[in-house]
């Protein structure tokens, strides 16, 4: 579905002149205003159709506003009573939802969760360290992350949540509280221990439990949606080209994750307003739970601590293709904002875009009091350099090839400073600098940041608490990666384009090699082609991160068939190896093919090495 940006622009200019008003924002401090001039914005900036925003304060709402399109094909502007898909965000509602029967004793946060389950059990891989309830809210199982193929374009034809879990059960790869890195099996197995205590369907309790609660009338956890959520909902999309197109992979029946869950922006005041009210539940959900670093922030129930201005701030963030959300919680101030898009943008823009309206709109209402000097700390700080992966890193996945070409990295400088790159969520601030202000801490120079360096090669960011940083051993860091896995490409391009020149070449002269020289230059020709067609594909998947980002949980045909083209690329240039030591002692063409086909053979055994490394291959 496409539409023409410029017509797109028309209609924005017109919808942000009227925006959808709720109450009206605080006069003093110019909040609505500063937020109608920021969000038309970033719309056309990002080419993004749609976007709702919502500030609450002291009990009640000060500002709900939507902006743009829902529908583009349709004209539908965006409102407060527009249901957008919410990704992650749903976590908070499910650890409500699990809190609420910890309350009612169905549940105990310290249990191992096999005790509630029937149909599967949970792997015995830790002996003595049980998967508990509170390791689940908290991103500390320990499981391995595995999105591919978790979703369907139809949320008619999904499995059970049940039947899901039991099926795609991922490796524990660490043992459970001893590192935090982001977990989407986790929140859906807490999701199934909502329905195993309380005998319900989870989208029917979080109906009844949850959003009746807090008067969320106009959401919606079950899918398909029901049709009331389904006529309103706000299309996700990304753009394509001139225009934009309808993104797909939102649901599964992974929905205590996130996938699939629609609520209101009125809805997500009422939620926010019921956390900041402070009751027994919404205490228990804010408070620290877990922090690799007592001096840096930390995990509560499913909610971060990201604190701004020298205030405390709650954040939670979600992403579905085509639909990106954040809201933040400041409980001593009684005050919540909420954004939500209904497209990726240009490059993946949307999810930034949020954070950053939400850090503007609390810092015009919260300003930062004026920072005190710094008194940098000079030691040696060369054993924090490196290259860093981060603990949410696939091991079992192909979702691990993206660290094949960035990782963050850490380097160190004079008096005790440091230069990192790929740590800032911002894109247009990938390289920070920072100083040391007391034994492996670091605070961001002309910044807010903070990264520290807790022991055991570990590294922690105040961007992402949901996640921690292991230091990556040289064997496996992109500087040897990337440049092995680049010169195999080269030689198999090179191979495929040149094997049929060098042939045509030695018929032209009369020349004939013996059969088994031409048999291994047909393969290795053939594994070439194979190849370069793996490296096209791939390529293209991974040029646009909004491609890719549907791609993965839909487990595309043109993301499923990369395994398989690596596999028979493999599988034919693998007897190219023996065919190396044949042709020099059989002496196969002339010294200089020999040689050529030698260089080709080393270069493809490190290319599928990297790629084995990667999980590119089918095994």
């Amino acid at each position: 579905m496409k539409t023409t940006v410029t017509s797109v622009l028309a209609v924005l200019g017109l919808l942000a002149a009227l925006p959808v008003l709720a109450a009206p924002a605080r006069a003093q401090d110019g909040l609505g205003t500063m937020i109608d001039g920021a969000v038309p914005g970033l719309l056309a900036e990002d080419e993004i159709p749609g976007a709702a925003v919502v500030v609450v304060e002291g009990g009640r709402t000060v500002l709900a506003r939507g902006y743009g399109l829902a529908d583009v094909a349709s004209g539908r502007a965006v409102d407060t009573e527009t249901p957008f898909l919410t990704g992650s965000l749903a976590k908070v509602f499910t650890a409500e939802a699990v809190l609420r029967l910890v309350a009612e004793g169905r549940l105990d946060l310290h249990a191992d969760v096999n005790r509630y389950l029937t149909a599967f059990q949970i792997e015995d891989s830790h002996p003595g360290r049980p998967v508990t309830v509170e390791h689940l809210l908290t991103h500390t199982a320990g499981f391995d992350d595995d999105l591919v193929g978790v979703a369907e374009e139809d949320p008619a034809k999904l499995p059970s949540l049940a039947e899901s879990l039991e099926d795609r059960r991922p490796l524990r790869v660490r043992p459970p509280g001893t590192r935090i890195a982001y977990d989407n099996y986790a929140f859906a197995l807490a999701g199934h221990l909502v329905e195993a205590a309380s005998g319900r369907p989870y989208a029917q309790y979080v109906a009844e439990n949850v959003f009746a609660a807090h008067g969320m009338t106009g959401s919606t956890a079950a899918l398909p949606h029901p049709a009331s959520v389904s006529a309103r909902l706000a299309r996700g999309y990304r753009p394509d080209g001139d225009g934009q197109t309808e993104q797909k992979g939102q649901y599964s029946p992974w929905t205590p994750s996130g996938t699939g869950p629609a609520v209101t922006p009125s809805d997500m005041a009422r939620y926010m307003i019921g956390q900041l009210e402070q009751g027994p539940i919404a205490k228990r959900m804010q408070e620290r739970r877990f922090t690799a670093d007592d001096r840096m922030p930390g995990m509560g129930y499913a909610l971060e601590e990201r604190p701004r201005n020298g205030r405390r701030l709650l954040y939670k963030d979600g992403d579905v293709p085509g639909y990106h959300s954040a809201m933040a919680l400041m409980p001593d101030q009684e005050f919540g904002v909420y954004v939500v898009f209904n497209g990726d943008g240009t490059s993946g823009a949307a999810p930034w875009d949020a954070q950053e309206l939400i850090n503007r709109i609390v810092d015009r209402r919260f300003p930062a009091a004026r920072a005190p000097a710094l008194s940098p700390l000079t030691t040696d700080v060369s054993a924090y350099a490196g290259s860093y992966r981060s603990t949410r890193t696939s091991r079992t996945s192909l979702m691990r090839a993206s660290t094949l070409f960035a990782l963050p990295t850490v380097e160190a400088g004079p008096g005790g400073t440091l230069t990192t790159t790929g740590l800032s969520p911002d894109p247009d601030r990938q390289t920070q600098h920072w100083i040391q202000v007391s034994p492996g801490l670091f605070q961001e120079r002309d910044g807010r940041a903070r990264i520290s360096f807790p022991g055991d090669g570990v590294l922690v960011s105040s961007a992402l608490p949901g996640e921690v940083y292991e230091k990556t051993p040289w064997y496996d860091a992109p500087t040897l990666n990337l440049p092995l896995f680049a010169t195999g490409a080269l030689a198999l391009l090179l191979t495929a384009l040149g094997l049929p020149v060098a042939a045509a070449v030695r018929r032209v002269r009369g020349t004939r090699s013996p059969v088994p020289a031409r048999l291994a230059a047909l393969t290795a020709w053939t594994g070439a082609v194979l190849a370069t067609a793996f490296l096209g594909g791939f390529a293209l998947l991974m040029a646009d991160p909004n491609v890719i980002m549907a791609a993965i949980p839909l487990n595309s045909p043109d993301l499923a068939a990369l395994p398989v083209l690596a596999t028979l690329a493999l599988a034919f240039t693998a007897p190219a190896l023996p065919a190396a030591v044949l042709a020099w002692r059989a002496r196969w063409w002339s010294p200089a093919l020999r040689t050529a086909y030698t260089l080709l053979t080393v270069a493809a055994l490190g290319f599928f090495k990297v790629a084995y490394d990667h999980n590119l291959l089918l095994f």
